[in-house]
């Protein structure tokens, strides 16, 4: 491996290092407020994933802990294996309506995120929705890094069982040992490196993690099942709901929830990642992925934890704590491995990726991808999160309820996507800044996504509040909060619909045909492109038909 001199490493670093990112200026160069290279259209080149690829990174995203803490949550509600799998994947499900709906948006533009849904909430109207979806992959990234570092902490007793006994010269309220802090900080170094690499790359770690994590699940899963002869108290046990505020109905639709709150923030992020679509997000094999591997994924957990109550006389959710019981080491380093690959495969589909491209939309003069992720992979130190972790009951009390959030957002993006605009947008629009521009709307904000919006919230918040803080009175408001998801959504979406038809209708950001980059292979002919002249250089993009757009 060839180490690089300090003038070469200098000459590679210093585009990065000044304040603004002229560097990347984007193709849409005169409007710096809202373009860099980041956020512009993808270019066909680099539209390279297929269907395959999307598979994998379903399996880099779901086989992962946050599955077990959600799996665990549901199951603490007194649910056995038999109630929890349909639960499970009726959950994924219609989590997975949503994210098919808003992946094809960004896999027909080629654009993410943060700038399809200026089409939806204005220009600077797009900041706010891009801050409630950054906060959660904030979080989340931060408190994996905890868990990922105790994996590796785990790989590395395997290898030398003297480190068991590495010496703690920490305080016990520091909340972390020095071997967990030593290898945390190893972790860290290893999941900073592979972050920073462009996502089209990182399709190969999703490739990986794909090979190796499902062998590992399933090894898992039969082992359980095998030492508890057929699957222990959380599969043949008995239901017992142990609320006394829930029945049974309002138990299951609180656990559906907290399913669906799981990737709720990727129903409404998923065009960070359906942009690089080679072929827009083409067949209904997408719509099963999710349901398909989270459900199959969701049995190695119960059946884990079952066994480590059978074996070891607790009922344990937290993988590394499991993995120190086993005997075997090379049992013990194996499952390490395979558990640490798809915690950073997890990190980077659902944690800094997205964050980056959230962050990048703020400020994209400023922020570019590679500057967000350094800034996250800091956060998850700076923050200690080993003291977050230690208050993980309210704080994933928080993450979860948080999908109050997110459903009506994507109710709004998908009811002015498909019934309002008929999926027909301008692509060059969305890159212009001022009232010219028809994604203005009234000061760069689009009230009516905004009302819909808080029309949708403001029935959860009591709920919300007692979700964090169980001891508040808030009548029965908790009993709309157990599906608060599906509720935000509904509502949302149904009262935009009905803001833009029939109270406050607006027709300046509707067009009669969809302008979008031409995708690779084709060659539009001189009357079917829109081209914009941006600094001596034109930016084309194809005219289709609403026909076209169902390719």
């Amino acid at each position: 491996m060839s180490i690089l001199s300090p003038s070469r490493l200098r000459a590679k670093l210093e585009p990065h290092l000044h304040l603004r990112v002229p560097f990347q200026a984007g193709i849409y160069a005169n409007s710096p407020r809202w373009s860099n290279k980041d956020l512009d259209p993808i270019p066909p080149e680099r539209r390279t994933w297929g269907g395959g690829d999307y598979w994998a990174y379903w399996v880099s995203d779901m086989l992962a802990p946050p599955l077990a803490s959600t799996v665990s949550s549901v199951m603490s509600l007194g649910f056995t294996a038999r109630e929890t799998i349909p639960i499970v994947f009726c959950g994924f499900l219609i989590c997975s309506v949503v994210v098919t709906l808003t992946g094809k948006m960004g896999a027909t533009y080629s654009i993410s995120y943060p700038v399809i849904v200026r089409s939806s909430f204005g220009m600077y109207g797009s900041l706010p929705a891009i801050c409630i979806r950054a906060f959660v992959a904030l979080m989340w990234t931060a408190i994996l890094t905890v868990q990922a570092g105790a994996f590796l902490q785990r790989m590395i007793e395997a290898i030398w069982p003297s480190f068991i006994n590495f010496p703690n010269h920490l305080p016990e309220s520091a909340n972390i040992t020095s071997a967990g802090l030593l290898s945390l900080f190893l972790y860290w170094f290893a999941q900073t490196a592979l972050a920073i690499m462009p996502i089209e790359k990182l399709r190969f770690l999703f490739l990986v993690k794909a090979i190796i994590v499902p062998p590992t699940f399933l090894a898992l899963f039969l082992w359980a099942a095998i030492v508890t002869k057929g699957g222990g108290p959380l599969v043949t046990g008995e239901m017992n709901i142990t609320s006394p505020y829930l029945g049974t109905a309002y138990s299951a639709l609180t656990a559906l929830n907290v399913i669906i709150g799981l990737f709720s923030s990727m129903a409404v992020n998923m065009p960070d990642f359906g942009r690089f679509s080679k072929n827009r997000l083409a067949g209904g094999h997408q719509f099963l992925a999710l349901p398909v591997i989270g459900t199959l994924g969701a049995l190695t957990p119960i059946f884990v934890t079952s066994a480590n109550m059978y074996i070891w006389g607790t009922f344990d959710w937290y993988m590394p704590n499991v993995i120190a019981n086993f005997e075997s080491r090379a049992a013990k380093f194996f499952t390490a491995f395979s558990f640490m690959l798809a915690t950073i495969g997890n990190q980077v589909a659902a944690g800094s990726y997205p964050f980056s491209n959230d962050v990048t939309g703020i400020w994209p003069k400023y922020i570019n991808i590679f500057r967000a992720t350094l800034f996250i992979s800091l956060f998850c130190i700076i923050s200690t999160p080993w003291n977050i972790v230690k208050n993980a009951a309210g704080l994933l009390a928080f993450l979860s309820g948080y999908s109050c959030l997110m459903g009506p957002l994507a109710g709004v993006m998908v009811a002015d996507y498909y019934i309002i605009k008929k999926r027909r947008l301008n692509i060059h629009a969305m890159y212009q800044d001022g009232p010219e521009g028809i994604y203005w709307y009234t000061g760069g904000f689009n009230l009516r996504a905004f009302l819909a919006f808080g029309i949708a919230v403001a029935p959860l918040l009591p709920g919300f509040a007692k979700s964090i803080e169980p001891g508040l009175d808030v009548g029965g408001a908790w009993k709309i909060y157990a599906f608060a998801w599906i509720f935000g959504f509904v509502v949302a979406l149904t009262t935009y619909v009905v803001i833009n038809l029939y109270i406050w209708p607006q027709t300046v950001s509707l067009v009669d045909e969809a302008v979008l980059p031409a995708q690779k292979g084709e060659v539009p002919s001189p009357a079917e492109v829109e081209s914009e002249t941006i600094e001596g250089k034109d930016v084309p993009a194809k005219v289709v038909s609403e026909k076209e757009l169902d390719v």
